[in-house]
């Protein structure tokens, strides 16, 4: 550059008007001209670029990126841009220019070096806390046991390891054990020795374990390596899975030797993840505990399936109030003779109320009547003792029901009835013509006393008596949906029942019920058929021609 006489050399000029205040100042500056050599620098810079000084490229004293945005300020002239960042051995840099007249460019550095590591921290906090909300949302999101191991070793596959193994408390002697490397997850129940896993033993108690990290490939057991590991192991946590009050299992954590080792910061944020894994397993084990319990309980609470019992044949149907329960307050039983010429005794009935709390009374109800059989042919005597179980029971419910002792003789099948509190039997004849059962009595869980009236029926071939609960006759339908089926329904569609087996009887009358209430509420339902069969014998003429069947 050639110098005119008595001008100021390159740079002084925007020195002057940046002050003299920029040689003290505490950031490093550099004063470059628009050739991209050095002019000036304070000391600030010279510490930072030991290779600077006046007339020294840029490029040489200092990082490619300086350099290049020099040389972009230049062209830029007064309209230059931002700054521009970039690193510096362990530092990150941000330069800022002040461009002159002349085509000289004051930088000034600050180190950003800190700000990037917030930055940094924070994004990383942020995709921690991202993870976590999702992990939680899956975890949840099942409450099958399996299906909740899964996820974890998931979870944990996809963001702290390369492979993720789930050891679940013992059940009797063997691990459940959920694998998972390169996507695939593998579920196992073995006969493990959890001592040979550093930390495994005391994880499983519930004790947070020492976190082994440099593990030798050859001290942990073939079981704890899932199958699609590949590489020798480099690092290994063991963390507990922290259940409600109990230990849930816990989480084996492996980086392959390329990988880096957990630090101490990403051993905390294992224990965070695992504490949710271990809620949301504690959470789906009580729930299938809960669910096996139920499932054994209401075993004895839903109504058996009936069938034909000493050449009679019952039949059964019952809908719960709510379409979302299998048990309600309407019941019904049948308790078969002891042989062929022996009374079965069957029971229909309806507990005040609906749902679980009347589905447990009418259990209690069906218990006790099943512990009176002996006593089943007397029915005023039956009905007497099932009344003083009820009114000593801490239960505030009263209850209607229809006992019936059936006893077939030769081709005939008798019915005693006792009805208490409860709709009359109906019986609908060969003909079609439809009967009440002449039977009444008083309802039970009331009153100290109880009445009642039993009424004898003969069935003959292919005649039935129908026991029902009033769920059946105020059912509400019809086109406004508040007409009641009512008792008269009931009797027409029973006349068309005639000569039907039980089962058809049951079935025709629980369809024309569930089409009048269509999507309307109702009470509980319950309906049974007890049905005379009828009987076909092959009678010859003369022992040659052809028979024919006769009822």
């Amino acid at each position: 550059m050639t110098r005119v006489e008595g001008s100021s050399p390159p740079g002084q000029e925007l020195l002057s008007s940046v002050g003299a205040a920029w040689t003290r100042a505490p950031y490093p500056s550099l004063v470059v001209d628009a050739t991209g050599t050095l002019v000036e620098i304070n000391a600030q810079a010279a510490r930072l670029f030991p290779a600077a000084g006046r007339g020294v490229p840029l490029a040489e004293a200092a990082p490619d990126w300086l350099a290049e945005g020099h040389r972009r300020a230049v062209m830029a002239g007064e309209d230059a841009s931002g700054p521009v960042r970039g690193r510096h051995g362990q530092r990150t840099l941000e330069a800022h220019a002040t461009p002159g007249a002349g085509g000289e460019v004051v930088w000034w550095l600050v180190d950003d070096t800190h700000r990037e590591l917030a930055e940094a921290a924070l994004k990383e906090e942020q995709e921690r806390t991202g993870f976590l909300a999702e992990a939680s949302s899956r975890l949840l999101a099942s409450l099958n046991t399996e299906r909740c191991m899964e996820v974890a070793v998931e979870l944990a596959t996809q963001y702290l390891a390369d492979a993720a193994v789930l050891v679940a408390p013992a059940t009797g002697r063997r691990h459940p054990l959920s694998l998972c490397a390169g996507g695939r997850v593998a579920h196992r129940t073995l006969r493990i020795d959890p001592a040979e896993v550093p930390g495994l033993k005391e994880a499983l108690q519930g004790f947070p374990p020492v976190p082994s990290r440099w593990i030798d490939p050859s001290a942990l057991p073939e079981w704890a390596l899932p199958d699609g590991f590949t590489g020798p192991v480099g690092s290994v946590v063991v963390t507990p899975l922290p259940g409600h009050g109990v230990p849930a299992g816990a989480l084996i954590l492996l980086r392959r030797s390329d990988n880096a080792a957990f630090d101490a910061s990403e051993e905390i944020f294992a224990r965070v993840f695992a504490a949710r894994a271990g809620a949301a397993l504690s959470a789906a084990r009580l729930y299938m505990e809960q669910s096996s319990i139920t499932a054994t309980l209401m075993e004895d609470l839903l109504p058996p399936l009936l069938r034909r019992v000493h050449g009679v044949e019952f039949a059964g149907s019952y809908r719960a109030a709510q379409d979302t329960e299998r048990v309600g307050g309407d019941f019904y039983d049948v308790h078969p003779g002891a042989g062929p010429g022996e009374q079965s005794l069957a029971v229909l009935g309806d507990v005040c109320g609906k749902g679980l709390e009347a589905a447990v009374l009418t259990g209690k109800i069906r218990s006790t009547l099943q512990a009176l059989l002996p006593l089943a042919g007397d029915h005023q005597h039956l009905l007497r003792l099932l009344n003083g179980t009820l009114l000593n029971s801490r239960h505030t419910r009263f209850a209607t029901l229809v006992l019936a002792s059936v006893l077939r003789r030769e081709n005939t099948t008798h019915l005693w009835l006792t009805s208490a509190g409860h709709p009359l039997p109906l019986i609908v004849r060969q003909d079609g013509a439809v009967e009440e059962a002449p039977t009444s009595g008083t309802l039970i869980g009331v009153l100290q006393d109880v009445k009642s009236v039993t009424a004898e029926v003969d069935l003959r071939p292919g005649e039935t008596c129908l026991l029902y609960t009033d769920g059946v006759t105020e059912a509400r339908g019809g086109p406004l949906g508040d007409v009641m089926f009512g008792d008269e329904r009931l009797k027409d569609a029973l006349a068309e029942c005639a000569g039907m087996p039980a089962e058809a009887v049951v079935e025709r009358i629980h369809m024309l019920v569930a089409e009048w209430i269509g999507d309307n509420r109702h009470d509980d339902i319950a309906v049974m058929a007890i049905t005379a069969p009828r009987t076909t014998h092959l009678t010859a003429v003369d022992g040659h021609t052809a028979g024919r069947y006769t009822a």
